[in-house]
């Protein structure tokens, strides 16, 4: 006789259907697994000297030290930077040299620990070779254009308003110029990343965010639905930036883009005020901050999923058709294993801004207050001296060990959620419905910027007394200021890393709220000074336009010699 609890558990597993969707990720991570064992052919490398890349691989290291980005953008940051010094600095704008800035930047990459040596098939300097050559046929169309505007303008010079509309073209001019080159460094970048599993991701995210979302008719951005779904995904998921999820919309409006004619291009470069101003309309979408908080808790549910496949792919395949308990305590372990991999990235994120803000940021100011201290005949306040030099870390310290954590209620959401993922009779049944973006009257927002206005002059004026009674003098007083709202915006920042693994809703309260009140509008000062001084960096101005164009000759030419010398070598056997 069959045991019926035996029974009713196989009657429950035939219920449990695996998506079609979830069946071919399986297939893709199996199949890539299976060719990366495999050797495969004898196609051609790149091929740089071990001995030459570690020059230039801990000169980046140094550089990412003052110039801080999120890991996953810093190759993104190297290829832009590597095309504007060729583009820019190098003035190489023909078409016929695209092959060999795309070897040039190839070679770079490999050298700098940006791409793996010898795995790279040098067929790749003729696909990047391609997409450097259509951009540069579309900037010599936008920026020439640009050029005779600005040159008949300058002619009319006759009252200070023209000379002022000229500087203002000129201002622009280079923003066109900058914003084409991340265009051009993002699809090289979207080449280079190319993975199979992460666009099977993405298409299964679409899919089922399309489907499990639903815009009421009422409100009027049908249009853009779909495509702010697909940005958000790449914003969330891949982590894109906003250069990169520029070029996605890009494409949108382009869609040729990919093999584009002279015509196509020349077409598209008489088009580009609109264009650009259409990529800003979508970047700055009523909908994304909608999107971004739904799409957050699909991220989640699919990177773990992914990463629990990754492991062991026939067997959790197993797992999930036959034994839903082992499956779930699979994707429990592997959860578990994320979040504290992100911990760890945490205080990694943490070290790293506070080298970055003392060397950009602290070392500057701490050099200006002790001759300005002195000069005024103020003195040196050794005190508030070494409050200022201790601050920031102490802050990011506090922000790293007060990060919420995962509660129980968290975790079995993102394992529901994977299930919902993964399994046809669990997928969701009521669709998200979203609402209409929140406009306030004209009234009402003068009101409520005037309070914000408020909240500043409160979290600053409190921050100024304090100092005040504890004898800070003025000079003091501002660099504490400074290092306070970089700091701030740092802490906001780098607690992301371990905040997005948590999908559950955090419940307000008065303390939050009066946190709020006061932090907030200090790390948004911390953010727009961010911005600013990115521009006026004095280290990356010096890495950049000093030492780092001589230095990459430098270490061409000793390439050179090595494979001289390894020929020579070859002679005398």
């Amino acid at each position: 006789m069959v045991n019926p609890n035996l029974q009713k558990r196989r009657k429950q597993n035939s219920s449990l259907v695996i998506s079609e969707d979830i069946e071919k990720l399986f297939r893709v991570i199996y199949r890539e697994q299976s060719q990366g064992k495999s050797t495969g052919g004898e196609e051609p490398k790149i091929v740089v000297s071990e001995l030459i890349s570690k020059m230039a691989f801990y000169y980046e290291k140094i550089r990412n030290s003052v110039d801080y980005q999120e890991d996953y953008l810093l190759r993104k940051g190297a290829i832009e930077r590597i095309l504007k010094r060729q583009l820019i600095i190098e003035s190489v704008v023909k078409v016929s040299k695209s092959e060999q800035i795309a070897s040039h930047l190839l070679h770079e990459l490999i050298r700098a620990g940006y791409l793996p040596n010898n795995k790279i098939p040098e067929r790749k300097i003729g696909e990047i070779a391609s997409i450097v050559e259509k951009h540069i046929l579309l900037r010599n169309y936008v920026i020439p254009n640009f050029g005779a505007s600005l040159e008949k303008l300058k002619a009319s010079f006759s009252t200070r308003k023209a000379k002022k509309k000229y500087k203002q073209n000129i201002n622009e001019r280079n923003k066109l110029s900058n914003w084409l080159l991340t265009l051009m460094s993002s699809e090289i970048e979207e080449n280079l990343g190319l993975d199979p599993v992460r666009e099977v991701v993405v298409n299964n995210m679409y899919k089922s965010l399309t489907e499990n979302i639903k815009l009421p008719q009422d409100i009027p951005l049908q249009q853009d639905f779909k495509i702010q779904i697909y940005l958000g995904i790449h914003r969330n998921y891949l982590k894109f930036d906003e250069g990169m999820l520029s070029f996605i919309i890009f494409k949108y409006y382009n869609k040729n883009w990919e093999k584009p004619s002279e015509a196509d291009i020349k077409e598209i470069a008489e088009n580009m005020n609109f264009l650009s101003k259409a990529i800003k309309r979508q970047l700055e979408h009523p909908l994304k901050k909608q999107l971004d908080k739904i799409i957050n808790r699909y991220t989640v549910y699919y990177t773990i999923l992914t990463e629990t496949i990754i492991q062991k792919p026939q067997e959790f395949y197993g797992e999930a058709k036959n034994d839903p308990q082992s499956f779930y305590k699979s994707i429990e372990n592997t959860f578990n294993r994320k979040y504290n991999q992100a911990k760890s990235k945490l205080w990694r994120a943490a070290f790293r801004s506070i080298i970055y803000i003392f060397l950009t940021k602290s070392l500057i100011a701490l050099i200006l207050e002790v001759p300005i201290s002195q000069w005024l005949g103020q003195g040196i306040d050794y005190f508030a001296l070494s409050v200022n030099i201790s601050f920031p870390a102490l802050l990011l310290f506090l922000a790293v060990v007060t990060t919420r954590v995962s509660s129980e209620e968290n975790n079995k959401k993102i394992i529901t959620g994977v299930g919902e993922t993964v399994f046809q009779t669990k997928e969701k049944q009521n669709p998200i419905l979203l609402r209409n973006p929140t406009q306030f009257g004209k009234g009402l927002g003068i009101f409520f910027k005037m309070m914000y206005s408020v909240t500043f002059l409160v979290s600053f004026g409190f921050v100024v007394w304090v100092l005040d009674k504890l004898s800070f003098n003025w000079i003091s007083i501002i660099i504490f200021l400074f290092f306070l709202t970089f700091a701030s915006f740092f802490a906001i920042r780098i607690r992301k890393i371990v905040r997005q693994y948590i999908v559950v809703e955090q419940q307000e309260n008065i303390f939050s709220f009066f946190l709020d009140f006061f932090y907030i509008p200090i790390a948004v000062v911390g953010k727009w000074l961010s911005e600013r001084f990115s521009r006026i960096n004095v280290f990356i101005f010096i890495l950049d336009f000093i030492i780092e164009a001589p230095f990459k000759v430098f270490v061409e030419i000793a390439e050179q010699w090595t494979r001289y010398v390894e020929e020579r070598k070859e002679d005398l056997k």
